[in-house]
Parts: C-alpha cells; structure tokens; sequence
C-alpha cells in the first residue's frame, strides 16, 4: 500500500493549503516523486540487477516502478481535483487494493529472496527496503481503517474538544 500512502499523503497535505497556492505544492510533488523514483530507476538500470535470482525481483522491481508514476499522476490528479468526484475516489481506492497486493507480492518474494543479496545485491536490498515501506503503509491503513470503526461504531467515543477548551 505505499504507492496508496504517498498519493494519499499529498491528497492530505495540499488540503492544507488554498486552492491558489497548490501550484507550489505541486513543484514539491514533483520533487518527491524524483527522490522516490531514483533509487528505483538506478537499480533498475544496474548490469548487476539483471543477473540469476530464483525469486523474480527484477520484474517485481518494474511492476513497482510502474505503480510509482500511476501513484504520481493519482497524487497530482487529487490535489487538483477539488471537490473529487465518487468515481476517481472509486478507482483511487481500487488503486488501493492494487497497491496492497503488489506490496504483498514484494514483501513475500523478498522473504523467499535471501540467497539473492549475493547475486543481485542492489536489486535485494531494495526490494527489502521496499517491502518495509508497504508492511508500514499497511500498517498505517489498517490503523486509520480500526479508527474510523471505532468512530462509526460509538460515534461519542471520540470527541473533537481541545484540551485548552476545558482549562
């Protein structure tokens, strides 16, 4: 679920800002998504990285590579879009499930990819460092998923007073 995570991040942080200050937020945007796609683009690019590894990382790696520009023109799209329609929440949300399961994938053949850090050291290694990304934006969706429950559940539960209100 990272691709989720970093479109949804951006959906968040340009909500802070008005609406004709977002131009400079995309130029930020931009930014991170060249930080974010460098590692995995010079990996990708590496002769090293297209030698043996019983574990099918390298196309794991393009898959990935792939997910990261749908999950940058999600993100430009979201912070440009205001108020966003049902259906491109709908396929946001199915680019969600998508997300999770390619993370699911990358986290799984890098478990099975241990005796590929000799081979493919680069590839490895950033595919382990990718893998703890999804497991945390998993992490963060499952929490934000047990919290909105909650909220639905016992609505009274969770109040939004400030604690200086009752001082």
């Amino acid at each position: 679920m990272f691709h989720h995570f970093l479109a949804h991040v951006a959906f968040l942080s340009s909500r802070w800002l008005p609406r004709d200050q977002r131009l400079r937020f995309q130029v930020i945007l931009v930014t991170f998504v060249v930080v974010v796609l460098t590692p995995q683009l010079y990996v990708l690019t590496r002769p090293r990285s297209s030698r043996f590894c019983h574990q099918p990382l390298l196309n794991n790696l393009i898959v990935f590579i792939i997910l990261s520009f749908m999950a940058t023109g999600f993100a430009v799209a979201l912070t440009l879009i205001d108020p966003v329609p049902q259906s491109f929440s709908v396929a946001f949300h199915l680019f969600g499930v998508i997300s999770f399961a390619q993370g699911l994938c990358t986290a799984l053949l890098t478990l099975l990819a241990a005796d590929c850090a000799w081979t493919t050291t680069e590839l490895y290694y950033l595919s382990l460092v990718l893998s703890w990304a999804c497991i945390l934006s998993t992490a963060f969706f499952m929490a934000r998923g047990g919290l909105w429950v909650i909220s639905k559940m016992w609505p009274n539960w969770v109040k939004e007073k400030s604690f200086w209100n009752n001082v």
